[in-house]
């Protein structure tokens, strides 16, 4: 064991001077499936969704904060606790920084959560993502003891990423829900279409990443396996917890236990990319984080699944608002 930490602590510090080979049209291929991805979240969006969202301001607010303050902050400080360096910390921040995805929907289904609440507040916190994380990005990166000297080098522009995020999130959202608002029938087709096969080329985008960087994943994936772990743990933890506290119902509380601790990371995958330079650590992270926090989502959907309801069809625990 002793001679595995100095071997593990070079390695770590070898991951920040590698980069992950992804070509341009690979990396187009990922910005269409982040793109398609968001496109069938809005196609599945209704303007009422948001209608609902403003009648339930508390709630939505709770999971706002959860997600784009709380998340981050408690990630920046979980990098600090575990000694996190680099590249593999800024690519922890980032992931936290990332707005739900339509994954967090599907979890909530299976869990016999609040579907209204959960579609509800990943339209909202992918609208707010917009704007909020790239401040959030280049806040707690800059913070950081070690990632900061890494944005310094790269020259992270929040306004270069909010540019790309506008385009990425942004212009697929507006135009599934306008075409939600004006042709419902076809969008509700399209939907069980487009979000099962951007999900899937989401997943062969990864697979075929990891593939080409088999030898580099190999050789580092255990640097960023404990980190993932206790970061996805983290992250449902909270969604868990804030919605305890604040006495959510049973079934919101499943919904809010998934907004904040389902993350798309594709998206993180494709800033990776974009601004980072498939920056070793980032990627690794970020490529891992996708796949684990599906595995882990499924196990948590499952274990509240199968708890005995109510004959109102809530569950055992929580309590009502």
């Amino acid at each position: 064991m002793s001679g595995l930490l100095p071997q593990v602590a070079v390695l770590a510090a070898d991951v920040d001077t590698i980069n992950i080979d992804f070509d341009e049209g690979s990396l187009t291929t990922l910005k269409i499936v982040i793109g398609a991805i968001l496109f069938g979240i809005a196609l599945d969006t209704k303007l009422d969704d948001f209608a609902a969202a403003a009648r339930r301001p508390g709630v939505i607010g709770i999971g706002v904060l959860a997600q784009f303050l709380l998340l981050p902050a408690i990630t920046f400080l979980l990098t600090l606790a575990l000694d996190i360096r680099g590249s593999v910390a800024l690519g922890m921040i980032l992931v936290a920084c990332c707005p739900p995805g339509n994954v967090s929907n599907i979890l909530t289904h299976r869990a016999r959560g609040d579907v209204a609440l959960s579609v509800s507040m990943t339209a909202v916190g992918n609208v707010l993502a917009i704007f909020v994380m790239p401040l959030n990005m280049a806040l707690w990166g800059s913070l950081h003891p070690t990632g900061s000297a890494m944005l310094e080098d790269i020259e992270l522009s929040a306004v270069d990423m909010f540019s790309e995020i506008a385009f990425v999130i942004g212009l697929p959202f507006v135009a599934g829900i306008a075409i939600a608002r004006f042709w419902p029938a076809f969008a509700a087709r399209a939907s069980r279409v487009v979000s099962p096969l951007a999900f899937l080329a989401l997943g062969a985008v990864i697979v075929i990443g990891v593939t080409n960087n088999w030898s580099i994943f190999v050789t580092y994936i255990g640097i960023v396996l404990v980190a993932v772990f206790l970061h996805d743990a983290l992250a449902l933890g909270l969604g868990y917890s804030i919605a305890r506290l604040t006495r959510l119902p049973a079934a919101s509380v499943r919904a809010m236990t998934f907004e904040v601790g389902i993350r798309n990371a594709g998206l993180g995958l494709l800033l990776v990319f974009t601004y980072f330079d498939g920056l070793g650590g980032m990627a690794l992270v970020a490529a891992w984080w996708g796949i684990w926090d599906i595995i882990a989502g499924l196990a948590v959907a499952q274990v509240w699944r199968s708890r005995r309801t109510t004959p109102e069809g809530t569950a055992v625990e929580g309590s009502a608002a």
